[in-house]
């Protein structure tokens, strides 16, 4: 039986670059078809909640923004047991550290993956409230996305572009997200100065 594959992005969309490795899945999801035995999932910040889908995969392949400590916008790869140390010491935000959890949880129950694969970015801003990511990382989604699948031809179940894309209406997709964003004047993007004083950036 080929493997089992789970495509997974998580971060969040709210929080500027944080929301990488969610856009990596989004447009994995609009623009590619993959073997049945692949699932690309927008895993968001669902943490402990992804277990069930971890459980089930033979190889998981992660995309995520990660402070690899390397100038802004690298784009960086981690294999198998490399993968729970980039995690833990790269922490960016609170759903990492669920993350890790998730892994754990699951190699001590004796289920999921027996290889990892981890594609991140070193991220640029993820301060900026209901922003989207910023250009550097952004021009990472494509590098990103070709390295993923690189991953998927390697175990032989390569993905192929839709010929003329996925017309599916999302809510959230990015053109979308980032038009109908509030200007800084008439939406607050650095939080209430009475609770969170001095300058958030």
């Amino acid at each position: 039986m080929p493997p089992r594959v789970l495509i997974l992005g998580i971060g969040n969309l709210l929080w500027a670059d944080e929301g990488f490795g969610v856009r990596v899945a989004q447009a994995l999801q609009r623009d590619y078809v993959f073997p049945e035995n692949v699932t690309v999932m927008d895993g968001g910040t669902q943490g402990l909640a992804l277990i069930p889908y971890v459980q089930e995969s033979d190889v998981l392949i992660i995309a995520d923004a990660v402070d690899f400590g390397l100038a802004p916008a690298s784009l960086v790869e981690a294999r198998d047991e490399d993968v729970p140390a980039y995690l833990h010491s790269g922490k960016t935000s609170l759903h990492q550290v669920s993350f890790q959890e998730v892994l754990a949880l699951c190699k001590l129950m004796g289920q999921g993956p027996e290889r990892l694969h981890l594609v991140g970015v070193q991220p640029v801003d993820m301060k900026d409230y209901g922003g989207s990511l910023t250009p550097a990382v952004k021009a990472q989604l494509e590098p990103a996305i070709a390295r993923i699948l690189a991953v998927c031809a390697e175990l032989g179940l390569a993905g192929w572009r839709r010929p003329d894309g996925n017309c599916t209406a999302d809510a959230l997709d990015m053109t979308q997200y980032e038009r109908q964003r509030p200007s800084a004047e008439e939406a607050c993007r650095i939080g209430d100065a009475r609770f969170l004083p001095g300058d958030l950036r």
